[in-house]
């Protein structure tokens, strides 16, 4: 079979939120169409410069979809929940969005950049400790700081139930009880840790930057999400 060439079942559960059942189902009551012909066949194969339609709208293969939410309060970046909605509930019009994945994961009372795709390999780039992708975060705290968290934090703190202290890490204070936090790992709650390391409890998190792309919280309101241009994408690369 030629490499361009596709089952058509296959190409529109690829293009549409149908299942392959329904798709199946859809076929039968006469629904779409290829290159003006109605086709009840799901096994037919299709080639790339046919025209597929559905209910009278033509269907394209989108390709791999890399994008960018403000995260807000309250969401989960997982695939099932059953106490808090998960973010791909916020991905309204996006077709097959259960394939989406977030590139690393905000708890629930964190907010901010989050990155979600369908390409595995990008994804295990950003997330693998390999690469040690800098993650910039925006924490306010209950209390003012220790007057030594910077050098303690830059030579690496012991975690408690951890045997190994986290990498160095840099604090930048910008306020008495506010503060920036860029991190090289992604440990398991690990900025609330570290403060909580430091006798400290963390009140807020929010992540501001992955690698060198920022959030534009003017142009990303909370809950809000785009694709990322080609320009975003070469930032989170770069080292």
């Amino acid at each position: 079979m030629s490499a361009k060439t596709q089952r058509l079942d296959k190409f529109l559960t690829a293009t549409t939120d149908l299942t392959r059942s329904l798709a199946k189902k859809a076929l039968h009551r006469g629904e779409v169409t290829v290159n003006g012909e109605v086709v009840k066949n799901s096994a037919l194969q299709i080639q790339s410069t046919d025209k597929v339609c559905w209910l009278n709208q033509p269907l394209k293969l989108v390709g791999l979809r890399y994008l960018i939410m403000n995260k807000p309060l309250g969401y989960e970046c997982s695939n099932k929940s059953s106490h808090n909605p998960l973010v791909t509930d916020l991905l309204d019009g996006l077709i097959n969005k259960e394939r989406v994945q977030p590139v690393g994961r905000l708890d629930v009372n964190t907010s901010g950049l989050l990155l979600l795709t369908d390409d595995g390999q990008w994804l295990h780039q950003i997330i693998s400790p390999k690469y040690r992708k800098a993650k910039v975060y925006r924490a306010t705290l209950a209390e003012p700081l220790v007057a030594d968290a910077e050098a303690r934090i830059a030579e690496g703190l012991q975690l408690d139930g951890e045997e190994q202290p986290t990498l160095p890490a840099k604090l930048e204070r910008l306020g008495p009880q506010l503060v920036h936090l860029t991190l090289t790992e992604g440990r398991y709650h690990q900025v609330r840790r570290m403060f909580a390391a430091l006798g400290n409890h963390v009140e807020a998190l929010h992540r501001e930057a992955i690698g060198k792309l920022w959030l534009d919280e003017q142009q990303l309101a909370p809950g809000q999400w785009r694709a990322l241009t080609e320009a975003e994408k070469a930032l989170i690369a770069a080292k």
